[in-house]
């Protein structure tokens, strides 16, 4: 009896992940609302924004009636009310950082200034959210909320001005041009403020009723800095100033306003105290912001990975396209069919798109989601806080003991802390310090770079007005992202003190753990080469932190970014990569139970998951090559001096030995620096460097370098899959 011979058919990708799939990669499959407001935000993304762009409405930088109905569109899809409490006119109750970020993904996934305007309003709304008195976010919320049906009233819109006029743009945050002086203070009476301001580069100052301006006291009477409101009817010059003339993101209205305005001290953000006639605000600006940025860069992060994403369909149509109408491409046949991607590069340089979308997609989601766990228990700490009496720097000492405490538990010594709100909120707050930074910092700027690779990837049909998917646009739009709410230096900057934090380096020695353990369950996510590179960067924080370059001076400082800014760079590709494999992990539990992403789920999870293999090797590769930088690069390369010889076999030490050790003459003189009888030497810079006392980084990198198997393999079957997967006949919205 003879068995016949059995061949297991490879399953492909079937079709470009679907709703069903991001729903459970990104953790909102059970999320009603959030699904509802996804398809709400894409109607008008692929709607009325892909209509002004095709038509052109790019291509100005005033502000027009086409770009002024966009407001109302986004006024009745809901996008408006997303920032909103229930009983404030919005829809969705609790913390809304997830929310935000599938908002900007849907309408950056077509035009990234559509998605400027609309987050806009929010940032303007931002600080009075964080830090505003009961009375003004109650006031402002319900009138920056749309309309409800029998309301006969138009919502209004708000700016945020930080930024300063040349020459203050650009500089830190801390130098203000904007001034506050006391205007009349009548005694008994609220005093009156007069406020001077310019700004920069202000979006939706075309239209905005209000604006949240930061300014530095000018007066005696008024201490250090803060935040006010300023409103279009306030007395004096409410100037909306001349139209920016950006060549990016222009359906958003940005301007350079100038306000010489008379307000009352309760407009004072946070509000005030009284010291010895002197106004005190609750809050700096410095503290507003702090507060607004590291949830508001996460929205703009989340942008650009919608814009990589995006332009997948997009290449796959143009390169299979590319040969159609040609003479020698017949129908039926393989360059008829594939196009462009016959060719290898092709669809391994698209690989590489994919992989970086995925990534950054599931940091700046992982990021909006830790957020949304961190707001709740933050109000919880500073209410605990405040009925106990402490504040200020009693209660930055109080958290440094449940910082302790928040090590031990994660230690495993004090279990019963699992329930402590403090110690869970210090656990969170740590991770939530380095993710905000970081997915801003590596998804608009590496994400920039990659999305030069998806406009080269359409040829010279990349950079014209009608490339599909507008990717010549959206190219041009990822540079501007990289500098919103602090370019790279500042994300850079803040990654270099928080991913220092003992407590977040505690929970990255478990993640480490983590993804060892995964690589056993799932080796073909390239968790193992992930694992190990994390073990790198943390072996190379440590030595950092202690070490010192060759003239004796401190490595790891403030002020040497040579140094704090690459290890930055590097940790950021680690997130990235950890985020990646963890959501599509999630996939493949999750997945099964959907009959809509089950139907396709072997080729799916083998795609994604070759992708992770991908993105994991990068990240190892960006790793190891940053770490050896840093280690070895500060130490001083030996010269052909007394010192530098130390180490060098004599010619004559070699004659003695031979007789001892014959044939040591030749192979010293193969594999070491020997110096001759006449002094003469290997013609080079100097005897090879010795890596005394850095051992087990040379066996890290070695063991990493291994741990690079079969990623190649994982770039081809994922570049397979590309010539084989469906798409649609058209791009869902015009061109």
């Amino acid at each position: 009896m003879t068995l016949a011979a059995t061949e297991t058919k490879t399953e492909y990708l079937r079709a470009l992940p679907g709703d069903d799939v991001r729903q459970i990669l990104w953790r909102f499959a059970g999320r009603y609302d959030l699904q509802m407001l996804v398809q709400s935000v894409r109607a008008v993304a692929r709607g009325p924004v892909a209509r002004l762009v095709a038509e052109g409405a790019r291509n100005t930088h005033e502000w027009t009636e086409g770009k002024q109905a966009l407001l109302q569109a986004f006024d009745e899809s809901g996008i408006t009310g997303v920032f909103m409490e229930p009983s404030q006119g919005g829809f969705i109750e609790g913390p809304k950082n997830l929310a935000l970020a599938l908002v900007a993904f849907e309408l950056a996934w077509v035009d990234a200034g559509a998605a400027t305007g609309s987050l806009a309003g929010c940032l303007a709304l931002s600080p009075i959210h964080e830090r505003g008195t009961p009375e003004q976010r109650d006031y402002y919320m319900t009138r920056c909320a749309p309309a409800q049906p029998g309301e006969n009233r138009k919502p209004w819109r708000g700016a945020f001005c930080l930024t300063e006029p040349i020459p203050y743009v650009g500089v830190e945050t801390g130098m203000l041009g904007g001034k506050l002086r006391v205007a009349a203070w009548q005694e008994g009476q609220e005093p009156m403020l007069q406020v001077e301001k310019r700004g920069r580069f202000i979006t939706n100052m075309g239209f905005a009723n209000f604006v949240t301006a930061a300014v530095e006291s000018d007066d005696p009477r008024i201490k250090g800095t803060c935040m006010v409101i300023l409103e279009e009817t306030d007395p004096g010059t409410f100037d909306r100033g001349t139209p920016a003339r950006k060549l990016v993101h222009q359906l958003s209205s940005t301007r350079d306003p100038i306000f010489s305005l008379r307000v009352p001290a309760s407009r004072i953000i946070g509000g005030y105290t009284v010291q010895d006639g002197v106004i005190v605000p609750r809050y700096s600006h410095g503290e507003i912001i702090e507060a607004v940025f590291r949830r508001t860069r996460v929205t703009v992060a989340i942008m650009t990975s919608a814009k990589l994403l995006s332009a997948v369909e997009p290449v796959i149509r143009y390169g299979r396209g590319r040969f159609r109408g040609g003479s020698i491409a017949t129908p039926g046949s393989p360059r008829y069919e594939l196009g462009l991607q016959l060719k290898q590069d092709v669809v391994h340089r698209l690989v590489e798109v994919w992989a970086t979308g995925e990534a950054s997609a599931s940091l700046g989601f992982a990021a909006a989601r830790v957020f949304d766990e961190l707001d709740p228990l933050e109000r919880q700490k500073h209410e605990t806080f405040a009925a106990r009496g402490i504040k200020g720097s009693a209660m930055m000492k109080a958290m440094r003991q449940v910082q302790k405490d928040a090590i031990e538990f994660l230690h495993g010594k004090r279990p019963e802390l699992a329930g402590d709100m403090l110690v869970q909120y210090a656990l969170l707050d740590s991770v939530a310090n380095v993710l905000c930074p970081a997915c801003k910092l590596w998804n608009t700027g590496h994400g920039a770079s990659v999305m030069r690779e998806a406009v080269s990837l359409m040829g010279g049909y990349g950079i014209t007005e009608d490339c599909p998917g507008f990717l010549g646009n959206k190219w041009m739009d990822a540079q501007l992202e990289a500098t919103y709410e602090g370019p790279e230096a500042v994300q850079r900057r803040q990654l270099s003190v928080t991913m220092t934090d003992e407590l977040f380096l505690a929970q990255f020695q478990e993640w480490i753990r983590e993804m060892r353990t995964l690589a056993n369950d799932h080796p073909g996510t390239g968790a193992c080469a992930l694992a190990t590179a994390m073990q790198m960067w943390l072996w190379t924080l440590h030595h950092l932190l202690q070490a010192k370059d060759a003239d004796g001076g401190k490595l790891y400082q403030g002020s040497r970014q040579g140094v704090t800014f690459p290890l930055a760079d590097a940790l950021c590709w680690l997130l990235a990569a950890r985020s990646q494999i963890l959501d599509v992990l999630e996939l493949g539990r999750k997945g099964p139970a959907n009959p809509t992403v089950a139907e396709g789920m072997p080729g799916l999870m083998a795609f994604l998951t070759d992708l992770c293999h991908v993105q994991s090797a990068r990240a190892a590769g960006e790793v190891g090559r940053i770490a050896a930088e840093l280690v070895f690069g500060y130490n001083r390369h030996p010269a052909w001096d007394t010192e530098g010889c130390a180490t060098c076999y004599q010619a004559d030490d070699l004659e003695a030995m031979e007789g001892l050790i014959p044939g040591i003459g030749s192979l010293a003189r193969g594999y070491t620096d020997v110096v001759e009888h006449d002094g003469s030497h290997p013609a080079k810079a100097g005897p090879c460097a010795r890596f005394d006392g850095l051992d087990q980084f040379s066996r890290l990198r070695v063991r990493m370098d291994g741990c690079l198997t079969g990623s190649q393999l994982a770039k081809d079957r994922a570049a397979e899959a590309l010539t084989k997967v469906m798409i649609p006949e058209a791009l869902d919205y015009p061109a």
